[in-house]
C-alpha cells in the first residue's frame, strides 16, 4: 500500500477586527551618522478594513513622525509600498492587517538600495535594468509617420501583451528571488517578463539572436534556478513562470549556433 502525503501551506493567524496589533519594524537610516539597524515595536488598535498602508500612516501621524516608508497611489497600481511582511514581499496597500495576524514584522525589500527604514530605491534598480535590456519597442519601420494607422493585431495577442504590461515594477519578484541574492546583476523575473513581452510583439524588430545577447547567460534567463518564488508573490498575478519557460525554449539553442 502506498502512503500519500498532502502538503499543507501554513497560514498566519488572523487578527480579530478591533483587536490590538503589534508591529515589529526594522529601523535604519543609512544617511544618519551613528544609526544602526534595530527592531522597534509599536502597538495600534485594529479596525475593520484596515490595511498596512493605513496602519503605517497612523503610526507615523500619531506615534513616530520619523518612520520612513513609500506610497503614492494606495490602490496597488504604483508598486511604491512594497515591503517584507512577516518575511514575504507584498504591497502594503493591498494587505489587510487582519490577514497577517496580530504580530506583524515589517522590513524593507532586500536587493535594493536602502533609503531608510521601509523605503528602498526600486526606481534606480528598475531604470538600470531597463536600460541594460533595452526594454522598449524597437520598431521595424525606421521612418516616423504620425499619420500612419497602426497595423491590426490579433485580439488574443493584444490581450496577452496588455496583461504583461500590468507589471508595476514593485520589486516583489526580485526580493523573493534566490538568484538575485547571489548575483547582483541578475535581471530578475521583472526583466525577463519585459523581454518576453517584446519577444511576443510582432512590431518589434529584434530577433532571437538579439535577445540571446541580452539575457542568454547566468545573469539572464539561464541563471534562474526555477524556484519560482517570483511567480508566487507577484501582486499582479503575472504569468512569470510561463514567460521564463517561454524564453528558455526560444533561446536554449542559440548558444550552440
Amino acid at each position: 500500500m502506498n502512503d500519500t502525503t498532502t502538503a499543507v501551506r501554513a497560514t498566519p493567524a488572523k487578527a480579530e477586527a478591533g483587536g490590538r496589533l503589534t508591529f515589529h519594524i526594522l529601523r535604519y537610516n543609512p544617511q544618519e551618522r551613528g544609526s544602526a539597524p534595530r527592531m522597534q515595536t509599536y502597538e495600534l488598535e485594529d479596525a475593520e478594513g484596515m490595511t498596512l498602508f493605513i496602519a503605517l500612516n497612523e503610526l507615523r501621524e500619531k506615534q513616530d513622525p520619523t518612520l520612513q516608508f513609500d506610497f503614492v497611489c494606495r490602490a496597488g497600481i504604483c508598486g511604491s509600498c512594497a515591503m517584507m511582511v512577516n518575511g514575504r514581499p507584498t504591497l502594503a496597500c493591498r494587505t489587510l492587517t487582519r490577514d497577517v495576524g496580530p504580530e506583524i514584522t515589517l522590513a524593507p525589500l532586500p536587493a535594493f538600495e536602502l533609503i531608510g527604514d521601509l523605503s528602498v530605491n526600486t526606481g534606480k534598480w528598475m531604470r538600470g535594468m531597463s536600460e541594460r535590456l533595452e526594454a522598449w519597442l524597437h520598431e521595424k519601420k525606421a521612418d516616423v509617420d504620425f499619420d500612419r494607422l497602426e497595423e491590426r493585431m490579433d485580439p488574443e495577442l493584444a490581450e496577452q501583451l496588455n496583461g504583461l504590461d500590468r507589471c508595476v515594477e514593485c520589486g516583489c519578484c526580485v526580493a523573493a528571488c534566490g538568484t538575485a541574492r547571489m548575483r547582483a546583476d541578475f535581471v530578475g523575473a521583472v526583466g525577463l517578463a519585459k523581454i518576453g513581452r517584446f519577444r511576443l510583439d510582432p512590431r518589434d524588430a529584434r530577433t532571437d539572436d538579439d535577445y540571446y545577447e541580452l539575457i542568454g547567460d547566468d545573469n539572464g534567463v539561464f541563471g534562474c534556478m526555477s524556484l519560482l518564488a517570483c511567480h508566487d508573490v507577484c501582486p499582479k498575478d503575472l504569468p512569470l513562470q510561463t514567460q521564463i519557460a517561454f524564453l528558455r525554449r526560444k533561446l536554449v539553442g542559440k548558444g550552440w549556433d
